[in-house]
């Protein structure tokens, strides 16, 4: 996607908390049942890591954006967060935890297999013997689609239309996508790149970092993972 900046910045973050996805109370349950301790890969504005502590869990984070972690300082609890800025498929925290957790899909914003590769080498330094890592995504669907473009509908109102518009590169996975909204203020554009990449890649980058699967759900509440599923939540621990 010529001229595309990865970077979450201050309008992303501003905005980013406005539509949540309403399973976040799902996945924090979740998640806690992991043990006392985690560390959140791309913890953002806290959306996933403020109810998580709120749980019981203690949670340190890394982050790219500082927009993002400002954001999270402004929510009740932010502030006692200890985020460390870098890269998550790089960067350490020098400790390690019963839990280390990467979801929403953000897995595919390291846009190299390499990179990815790096996250899954990453998570497994910083597990506890006994610990797990947990990564949920979406299935890739788009090599299905003509051309291997699209546009979905995602809004029709009286005067707002919004649009997602879609390209993808079987050869190098990578999916660019914009969401345009369309109304009476003007056009505003949202654009994301993305490598996808199916469960069984990321099994065999968990073996690479010397993690195994322990299991595989459809969704937070335990859903079978199945040929229909959307996603899959999915659970390594050490081999």
């Amino acid at each position: 996607m010529k001229g595309f900046n990865p970077s979450f910045g201050p309008e992303t973050a501003s905005t980013y908390d406005n539509e949540p996805r309403g399973d976040e109370a799902d996945t924090v349950r979740f998640l806690a049942a992991f043990g006392g301790s985690a560390l959140e890969f791309a913890i953002g504005t806290g959306r996933v890591a403020l109810p998580l502590r709120d749980a019981g869990v203690e949670v340190d984070g890394i982050e790219l954006s500082p927009d993002m972690v400002a954001r999270m300082r402004e929510k009740p609890g932010g502030q006692d967060v200890d985020v460390t800025m870098g890269d998550m498929s790089t960067v350490g925290t020098g400790r390690t935890y019963d839990l280390v957790y990467l979801v929403y899909n953000t897995i595919t914003n390291l846009l190299t297999q390499d990179d990815q590769v790096r996250c899954f080498e990453n998570a497994a330094r910083h597990l506890t013997p006994d610990g797990v890592f947990v990564v949920e995504c979406g299935l890739p669907s788009w090599v299905a689609r003509p051309r291997h473009q699209f546009i979905d509908v995602e809004a029709v109102e009286v005067d707002h239309v919004r649009l997602d518009v879609n390209r993808f590169d079987p050869v190098t996975q990578i999916l660019d996508e914009n969401h345009v909204s369309i109304s009476a203020d003007g056009i505003r554009f949202g654009p994301i790149k993305t490598r996808q990449a199916y469960p069984s890649e990321f099994d065999l980058m968990a073996r690479i970092a010397g993690l195994r699967l322990r299991e595989r759900h459809g969704g937070w509440n335990g859903e079978p993972f199945v040929a229909d599923s959307k996603r899959h939540v999915s659970v390594y621990e050490r081999a």
